[in-house]
């Protein structure tokens, strides 16, 4: 299992621990979302089977709790899985 396998398992357990951005960042994009766009300290990513866009940013060095668990929602909403 990779890391971003198990930051994900671990985030269905608990999705309001704190994450470091930069994990947060990996996760998604193991999951297929593909930066298309950054506007100062917002980044913005989407998914080919998605119609929704993910923007994050960070919260100093974390990742804001309410943009995991919106990605969570996505993940479970659309049916997206790592590695594609």
């Amino acid at each position: 299992m990779t890391r971003p396998d198990k930051l994900f398992r671990s985030l269905l357990d608990n999705p309001s621990q704190i994450i470091a951005y930069r994990d947060f960042v990996r996760l998604i994009e193991s999951h297929g979302w593909q930066h298309i766009r950054t506007k100062g300290s917002h980044r913005s990513y989407a998914h080919d089977e998605c119609p929704e866009l993910l923007v994050i940013q960070p919260r100093g060095s974390d990742a804001k709790p309410y943009q995991v668990k919106l990605f969570l929602a996505y993940v479970e909403e659309y049916g997206l899985q790592s590695g594609r």
